[in-house]
């Protein structure tokens, strides 16, 4: 892929998981969930790799807090989920992976990471595993949501960088 088509397309899964988080979105115990968020989190791994999913999680992650969408807790799951994705992805040559690897980093490692950011900067006293729920439901929905758009993603023209 060309520098200048894959930083275009990082830029647009960008805006999409910007915009998609604001519109689709549901509560889910303590937190919100942001189903986009997450398959925007499979889909990069998938097509961009580790690196780059990493990139545009962080991107969504400060724009929505920029924008007041979102708080500092966007930052440890989805980058988290968004490396495992990509790292499975590269192991196992399947989406499949790609969404295990967002639902474990995500749902579980992030969550867990989530707890002192939340107790520090936040100021909420919570439960250790006060956010391993909310954050399993919000990954395994856009893990799901991710599997069903990625084999219509193949019909297009990115279709060429998705190697299943």
């Amino acid at each position: 892929m060309k520098p200048t088509v894959r930083l275009t397309f990082m830029a647009l899964l960008t805006a999409i998981g910007t915009l998609g988080s604001s519109f689709l979105w549901f509560p889910a115990g303590v937190a919100k969930a942001y189903p986009v968020q997450h398959a925007i989190n499979v889909i990069s791994a998938v097509l961009l790799g580790p690196g780059a999913a990493i990139t545009i999680a962080f991107m969504i992650g400060l724009v929505r807090n920029m924008l007041g969408l979102g708080t500092i807790l966007a930052f440890p799951g989805s980058m988290v989920g968004a490396w495992l994705a990509g790292y499975l992805y590269r192991k196992t040559r399947r989406a499949s992976g790609a969404a295990i690897g967002e639902v474990i980093g995500t749902g579980i490692i992030g969550s867990l990471l989530s707890v002192p950011i939340a107790v520090l900067l936040l100021g909420k006293h919570l439960g250790i595993f006060a956010f391993i729920p909310p954050f399993l439901i919000s990954s395994l929905t856009g893990a799901i949501l991710a599997l069903i758009l990625l084999p219509l993603l193949k019909r297009t023209p990115l279709g060429k960088y998705y190697k299943k």
